[in-house]
């Protein structure tokens, strides 16, 4: 399976983006799909993940409510919904896959990872 993320871009603080994750190649027979980011000069971060079966979420504690998670199995496809974005929020954002079962927020706990998307939040 290869994951494919998009959606990146240049917005201003307040604003909103979208960012998807298509998986392609075989069969999507993975638990979850996660976003994590990663702030330059900072650590890779767990944002949100959807259970693949059910669309059940969680997320990171810095969300509060900002960004939703969300999955569309027909199209194999992950979402994540920016709101109300913070120049903090400037980081590439990376979508990932894991097999394991229950809520898996470490980055080693996920086998494959797309390629990142760069959000810039401007002020």
């Amino acid at each position: 399976v290869q994951l494919q993320a998009s959606g990146g871009g240049l917005v201003q603080v307040g604003g909103s983006l979208r960012l998807s994750c298509a998986a392609s190649g075989r069969s999507f027979n993975y638990v979850a799909m996660a976003w994590f980011r990663q702030a330059p000069g900072k650590e890779r971060e767990f944002v949100t993940a959807v259970r693949w079966n059910d669309g059940h979420q969680y997320y990171g504690d810095f969300v509060k409510g900002r960004f939703t998670g969300s999955r569309d199995t027909a199209k194999n496809t992950a979402y994540l919904q920016l709101t109300s974005l913070k120049p903090e929020d400037t980081a590439v954002y990376y979508c990932a896959a894991t097999r394991l079962s229950g809520w898996a927020t470490w980055a080693r706990e996920y086998d494959v990872w797309g390629q990142g998307t760069l959000v810039t939040v401007s002020s």
